[in-house]
């Protein structure tokens, strides 16, 4: 089997309200998603998109991708996409870094060799079962009751796990959010207190310190150093996040112990290969990990979801949704979906969700043999 094609498609995909984190500091209205058609010899196709939260979350954005496909394209077409270590390693030769320009190409390629050998991905990644995986809802900063009430809201659409986005300039605030979310927390429920890095160390140590609720913190703090320096000081488990961009950070974060647990996300890791293997390594470890993806459509999110699926539930933890939030969708009725609080992937051969192409648009570029 051959790579003979790659069709790039871009789509921009509006938010259903704006949405803000990192205590305020960071808003977004609009994602710009690029979607990557894999066409081979054989006759099977693979999908991929990667989607950057934005452009001022991570060192990422939707252009970028585009430019990086155009780059790799030549030496991806002749190869056999089932290959996926060597596929990676031709990307890497052909452009070092840039992970998240290289994920809808890998996620593509997982597609066609689960159609290939006729199964779902979440058997190729080692589950034994299409397992249902909570999903979490994700509640922008606002005012204690602002928050409250968009976690009574998401509650009643099955959720029972959160993320709330707390971080700022105010202290007294961040306290008054983390206490009054713990207070009203129905029955039954969890949360994460994401502060996306908006923290000086001595401000998350002091907010942590002065607060009883004892749920995960995420990514109190710009670098892992930093995250590493809290994790020691307060008594809340800490989950990572921005600031782990490839293996390498994951090793560093389990050896200065900054962490009990951390996200992973395909596309800010260059794809489900290597997702794959930094979740290997947490269990491997005992950490707790959300699975999921920066941003994206139902098509992004699915992949996560096998990969979530085929975790280990005593190191699964939720995984967001971000098709949730989006006022498009370019392939509705399929893939994974909340359904009561939790959400399973597709057990058809494959990604099992195929994008409508008349609601992508025109193709940007085209790269062929």
């Amino acid at each position: 089997m051959k790579v003979t094609r790659l069709t790039v498609y871009q789509l921009d995909m509006p938010l259903t309200e704006p949405y803000w984190l990192s205590g305020g500091r960071l808003k977004f209205e609009c994602l710009d998603s690029t979607f990557v058609r894999i066409d081979t010899d054989e006759g099977i196709s693979g999908w991929g998109e990667g989607c950057p939260w934005g452009h001022t979350y991570l060192p990422a954005h939707g252009p970028g991708i585009r430019a990086g496909v155009e780059t790799m394209a030549p030496a991806l077409l002749g190869l056999d996409p089932r290959s996926l270590d060597h596929m990676n390693r031709v990307m890497d030769v052909q452009l070092p870094g840039h992970a998240y320009v290289k994920s809808p190409i890998d996620m593509a390629c997982w597609d066609i060799a689960g159609q290939a050998a006729g199964l779902p991905l979440w058997q190729m990644l080692g589950g034994d079962a299409a397992n249902p995986v909570a999903v979490n809802s994700s509640i922008s900063t606002g005012t204690p009751d602002e928050m409250i009430a968009l976690i009574n809201r998401a509650a009643q659409k099955g959720y029972t796990v959160h993320s709330a986005k707390v971080g700022g300039d105010d202290t007294g605030l961040d306290i008054a959010r983390i206490e009054a979310i713990s207070a009203a927390l129905p029955d039954g429920h969890k949360v994460t207190f994401d502060v996306n890095r908006a923290w000086t160390p001595g401000v998350a140590i002091q907010v942590l310190n002065s607060v009883s609720a004892r749920d995960w913190v995420e990514q109190p703090c710009e670098t892992l150093d930093q995250c590493a320096h809290v994790a020691a000081r307060v008594k809340n488990p800490i989950m990572l996040d921005e600031c782990l961009h490839n293996f390498t950070d994951h090793l560093h974060a389990w050896r200065t112990r900054a962490c009990e647990g951390v996200k992973i996300k395909p596309n800010r890791l260059g794809g489900l290969t290597r997702a794959r293997q930094i979740r290997d390594f947490g269990v491997s470890v005992g950490w707790q990990m959300h699975i999921e993806d920066l941003g994206g459509s139902a098509l992004a999110d699915t992949a996560a979801i096998h990969l979530a699926a085929s975790t280990p539930q005593a190191n699964r933890l939720a995984s967001w949704l971000c098709h949730y939030h989006l006022d498009v969708d370019p392939v509705p009725g399929q893939g994974a979906r909340n359904i009561n609080g939790f959400a399973k992937p597709p057990s058809t051969p494959g990604l099992g969700v195929t994008p409508d192409a008349a609601l992508l648009g025109t193709p940007v570029a085209t790269y062929e043999s």
